[in-house]
């Protein structure tokens, strides 16, 4: 007995005694309020980390784990349900092909509650089950339990949870007391007697000793606004290329490096009129900056709009309408003879309204590229204006950098292309673009209403032939209303086409069943793969068949001499899915994973319940307790015992005997870093394991 008592005395401080790596970013407190006339509120507030949030109570089926607040207690009657209180915010998600709905910084759960008996007083206790995530990981569900006693007598003020030492009196009927943290971060560890401590710690694991220091890897942090920059580049780019915008650019160098009298003031006018044209397409940023302020959710809100995705849908077809000829979308002239007139003003205040003027008669060509990029936005994050404003500023620059260098260098001007049909071409091919593009938002409709009508190959087969219609354009089989009768084609047309007829064979292996996704180009365009004609939910993962127990993994790895590829997820996890459709699907990777590693995926949130004897409870302090009711507790405890960890995804390998082999990895990542990770791991047991 001693023994066992010394064994549970090390596995809590192999626990708590190196948790710098263990996240706890969510910190509550309890409080209840006495609100008169025998009724009171129980009142838990959470305040989050920056970065993390927790769901929501209505987060719909089939996403995240929902948060779950129960209030209870011998003398006490309940009034009504919970409620929260809070910024609710709501988004789409790629990952679970739905909306999700969480709270970040804080969120408070209120319960209302009156006393059967109001001469005698009660003993109060909550309960809280719920997920913190980020924007990388999601941690275990977590259970925790606090209680107060309320005093009927004269309770006219608020009381507050006190912090306590140890474990909270009459909570659990406990055997034993395994040990406690220091100071004020106290903890305890409460069991019942049949507890196998073994299905806990494994002794040979040890995390600060990995057998090679190879193939570490690291989570790389989504770099958005870089990448709305970039297209927002590209964009401006193709927009000078269009017919508004192209005939213009050596007509407004000209009029600076020739019609001054001063060359170097004229050079100088002309770069101050590319910084104009940069402002200006800045500024028209700012609206979206205001209503954010005034309604701070509403982009998340209408991003997983079924109605504004349906919108953005009509809007791209409209757009694409008008590249293939079809009509004209202008801003009214009278606002472009405004501009016009105001040039006159001369200076540098002559010279802002003649950007402005170029910004606005242009209109019909830039138009539908800068909607689409508001498209993107507005439906793909929840930073909408800042990820705005550097697509206008990368779009405003690309304008800016041409009339600059065009402006110091004017000798250039003349190795520019003449204007002529090829000016329609860019203006048509655009107009596919906007037609492809146009299906993403059906489809985010389509997932967000669960009608799950456009399926992943029906939208592939719709792209097909939107892209075969492309190539036979760019051939010169078909015409749009502005293209010449007898159009020239040229060589570049020809390769184009050639190319658009590739892509289309691209495409038509996505129509194929497969195990695992193919189209990787296409990844967060398309649906997801359970969104499928061919989908079953029982093949498994991309064809795999895991363990979900560890020491199931341990003897099949034995068996077949391999190493355990420990993948700590769960169902409720995003970035869990997008490292199985983006990332496992590799090739290279699925190939490791299929014929070089025993993978044990351990579910953090798996709710089935554990035996009666191996059940248990941990008082965190402060009135804390976290319940290990559930196969999902166990594996969740596992991991911190083990790994020191909490968030998942979390990957490590390990040898049949329980050694780690290489430093473990968290969170989504590269292809690149996985598979270097998986690579240097699985060579360095294959180089070794006959040497044991």
């Amino acid at each position: 007995m001693k023994f066992r008592n010394c064994f549970l005395l090390i596995l809590l401080f192999l626990t708590i005694g190196i948790n710098a790596q263990i996240k706890n970013p969510v910190k509550f407190k309890f409080t209840i309020n006495d609100l008169g006339n025998n009724q009171y509120e129980a009142v838990l507030n959470a305040t989050m980390d920056d970065g993390w949030h927790i769901y929501s109570k209505d987060l719909p089926k089939d996403t995240g784990i929902p948060t779950d607040y129960k209030v209870t207690g011998k003398n006490i009657e309940l009034i009504g349900k919970f409620t929260e209180v809070g910024k609710k915010h709501e988004e789409f998600s790629e990952a679970f092909g739905g909306k999700i709905l969480y709270y970040s910084n804080s969120v408070g759960f209120k319960q209302k509650f009156k006393l059967k008996d109001p001469t005698k007083p009660a003993d109060v206790t909550s309960e809280i089950k719920y997920q913190t995530c980020d924007d990388k990981v999601c941690l275990a569900p977590n259970t925790l339990e606090f209680n107060q006693k309320v005093t009927p007598k004269g309770a006219t003020e608020n009381t507050v949870t006190e912090q306590k030492t140890g474990p909270v009196k009459d909570s659990v009927k406990t055997t034993e007391i395994i040990t406690k943290r220091p100071a004020k971060t106290e903890t305890s560890i409460t069991k019942t007697s049949k507890l196998d401590p073994k299905q806990l710690k494994i002794e040979s694991i040890d995390i600060k000793k990995p057998l090679t220091d190879c193939g570490t890897a690291s989570a790389k942090v989504d770099e958005n606004y870089w990448t709305y920059l970039f297209l927002g580049f590209i964009g401006g780019l193709i927009a000078l290329l269009t017919p508004c915008v192209f005939p213009m650019i050596p007509l407004t160098v000209s009029f600076f490096t020739k019609g001054s009298k001063d060359k170097g003031k004229g050079k100088r006018n002309a770069l101050i009129y590319g910084f104009f044209i940069l402002l200006i397409f800045v500024l028209l940023s700012i609206p979206f900056h205001i209503i954010d302020g005034i309604a701070g959710n509403i982009f998340n809100q209408i991003s997983t709009s079924v109605w504004l995705n349906i919108a953005f849908f009509i809007i791209f077809v409209f757009f694409a309408g008008s590249f293939f000829g079809y009509y004209d979308i202008t801003l009214p002239s009278s606002i472009a003879n405004k501009s016009s007139k105001a040039e006159e003003a001369g200076g540098i205040i002559g010279i802002f309204f003649m950007a402005l003027t170029l910004v606005i008669v242009s209109f019909s060509c830039t138009g539908p590229i800068l909607g689409s990029l508001l498209g993107s936005a507005v439906t793909g994050s929840s930073n909408v204006p800042m990820l705005l404003t550097f697509a206008l500023a990368g779009f405003g620059m690309a304008w800016a950098i041409i009339f600059g260098l065009l402006a110091l260098f004017p000798q250039a001007l003349q190795s520019l292309p003449k204007s002529g049909g090829w000016m329609n071409t860019v203006k048509v091919v655009l107009g596919f673009v906007e037609l492809a593009l146009a299906l993403k938002f059906l489809s985010k409709a389509d997932l967000v209403s669960k009608t799950f009508f456009l399926k992943r190959e029906l939208f592939i087969a719709i792209w097909i032939i939107i892209a075969l219609g492309l190539a036979i354009y760019l051939l010169g089989l078909i015409r749009f209303p502005h293209d010449d009768e007898k159009p020239k084609i040229s060589v570049t047309r020809k390769i184009l086409g050639v190319l658009g007829i590739g892509f289309v064979i691209y495409l038509v292996q996505g129509l194929i069943p497969s195990d695992r996704p193919k189209l990787q180009l296409l990844s967060g365009i398309l649906p997801p793969m359970n969104v499928s004609y061919f989908h079953n939910e029982k093949d498994g993962i991309l064809g795999m068949h895991p363990e979900h127990d560890y020491f199931k993994a341990v003897e099949r790895a034995k068996k077949e001499d391999k190493p355990i590829l420990v993948d700590f997820t769960g169902y409720g996890c995003e970035n869990c899915r997008k490292m199985e459709e983006f990332v496992w699907s590799d090739p290279d990777i699925l190939s490791i994973l299929q014929n070089d590693v025993v993978l044990a995926s351990l579910y953090v949130d798996d709710k089935e319940e554990l035996p009666e004897d191996q059940k248990t409870k941990i008082d965190l302090g402060d009135g804390q307790i976290k319940k290990v009711n559930t196969i999902g507790d166990r594996w969740s405890l596992f991991q911190q015992v083990n790994f020191n960890n909490n968030s998942q995804p979390h990957y490590a390998l390990i040898t049949p005997d329980g050694k780690v082999i290489n430093a473990p990895v968290s969170g989504y990542m590269s292809k690149e870093d996985f598979k270097k990770f998986l690579e240097c791991g699985v060579n360095y047991y294959k180089k070794n394991k006959n040497s044991k």
